[in-house]
């Protein structure tokens, strides 16, 4: 014991991960839930941070309510993406509105249920493949980007 406590300690930090949660929200005529971000202005999924006393599905739900005024039923995850430059890892899950009132909020400067088509000329490519892959039916995806692209396998 004596030997450990002479030895210096560590002064690095394990390094930390931020665990985000979002949500493919899907209608039955296929157009998929997005909104606005109020802080950048770029089209994304509904979703954001993860509490830690809280459940990934309730999470997503939670995040979606708040800056949409959908409510959700979750099914099930369609993907894991990691941010390689921030840290953050993002769970994507496929949802099915269930009632509400689409509505901005603080978060969000505007909510539009779009088509694949649409997703693809309004978003960037890191959130449109997490909102097309929750479409092709073989999830989970894996996937890692950089914050602009995707990082090949």
């Amino acid at each position: 014991m004596l030997l450990y406590m002479s030895q210096p300690q560590e002064a690095t930090m394990p390094p930390l991960h931020s665990v985000s949660v979002a949500g493919a929200v899907v209608r039955e005529d296929g157009r998929l839930l997005a909104i606005r971000r109020a802080d950048n202005g770029t089209w994304e999924l509904p979703g954001g941070i993860l509490e830690l006393d809280e459940t990934p599905e309730a999470g997503v739900a939670r995040e979606i309510l708040e800056e949409t005024g959908i409510h959700v039923e979750v099914d099930q995850l369609t993907g894991v993406y990691k941010n390689m430059t921030r840290g953050i890892v993002a769970l994507v899950f496929r949802c099915q509105p269930s009632g509400g009132t689409e509505r901005t909020s603080s978060e969000s400067t505007a909510v539009s249920w779009l088509t694949p088509d649409e997703i693809s000329d309004r978003m960037s490519e890191v959130f449109a493949v997490r909102l097309l892959d929750a479409l092709d039916g073989n999830e989970p995806h894996v996937r890692s980007h950089d914050g602009r692209r995707l990082i090949p396998v």
